[in-house]
This record gives C-alpha cells, sequence and structure tokens, in this order.
C-alpha cells in the first residue's frame, strides 16, 4: 500500500529555495538557509540572524503543509564555525526558543561543514516533522 506524496517547494528556482516532501504522517525538509524569496543572502556575518532566517523559511515550508513549528521531531545543523556557535550560544539559542515558542521539544544534531553553496551563509537547519 502506498502512501500519498505530497512535495511543497518556495522559491524562483527551478529546485527552489526552500523545499519539502510529505510522506504520510512525516515530512521532511530540505536544508533551510538565511536567503530571501529571491535567492540572497540574509545577514552576512551575523549567526543569529541566519538562525532566525533559516527558522523562518523552515516555519513556511511548514506552513505548506498546514502544519507549524510544533510538528518538528528532529533537526539537524550544519555550521560553517563551531566556534562561532560556542561564541555566541545565548543569543543563538535564544533565536532557536524564539522560533519554537519556548523551549523546542526536539531532538538536535550540530554537524560543522567545510563550506555552504554560497560563501556567505554560515548555517543550514534540516528538519523532519511529524503530523
Amino acid at each position: 500500500m502506498s502512501k500519498q506524496r505530497q512535495v511543497v517547494r518556495i522559491g524562483p528556482f527551478a529546485q527552489a529555495i526552500a523545499s519539502g516532501v510529505r510522506k504520510g504522517d512525516a515530512i521532511y525538509l530540505s536544508g533551510q538557509v538565511s536567503v530571501d524569496a529571491e535567492g540572497g543572502a540574509i545577514g552576512a556575518g551575523d549567526f543569529v540572524a541566519q538562525v532566525k532566517q533559516s527558522y523562518a523559511n523552515v516555519a513556511e515550508v511548514l506552513a505548506g503543509f498546514d502544519a507549524t513549528m510544533d510538528a518538528i521531531v528532529d533537526e539537524t545543523w550544519f555550521v560553517t564555525d563551531m566556534a562561532a556557535v560556542t561564541a555566541d550560544l545565548p543569543g543563538i539559542f535564544g533565536a532557536r526558543q524564539e522560533a519554537y515558542g519556548g523551549p523546542p521539544e526536539v531532538t538536535q544534531t550540530l554537524i560543522e561543514i567545510s563550506a555552504l553553496f554560497m560563501p556567505e551563509l554560515l548555517i543550514e537547519i534540516k528538519c523532519i516533522a511529524h503530523v
């Protein structure tokens, strides 16, 4: 028995800036970065600003599935500079709590990588949600 698949893409490019796939009760979001609807980087050099924009993009994709941040059960952060994360944990995790409307009840993995597809980007957030 096959469950119906739903795809949401947001942005001007063929591959989209933000996207997700729903299969059954699970929503798999592509990695969300700090870009606006036109694909321009937001918050160059500002980790907190990039966390906020990345989560805004997560929320926008979830809205395409009639879901909210409450649906997220797992997230993975890919960061280009672990030292930048640890240098401002209160600000970064404050932005995270703001996005979730309180302390998030999700699992989280934090991975340092060498680069993202635009040199200005510091973080990519990939999520799995359950509805």
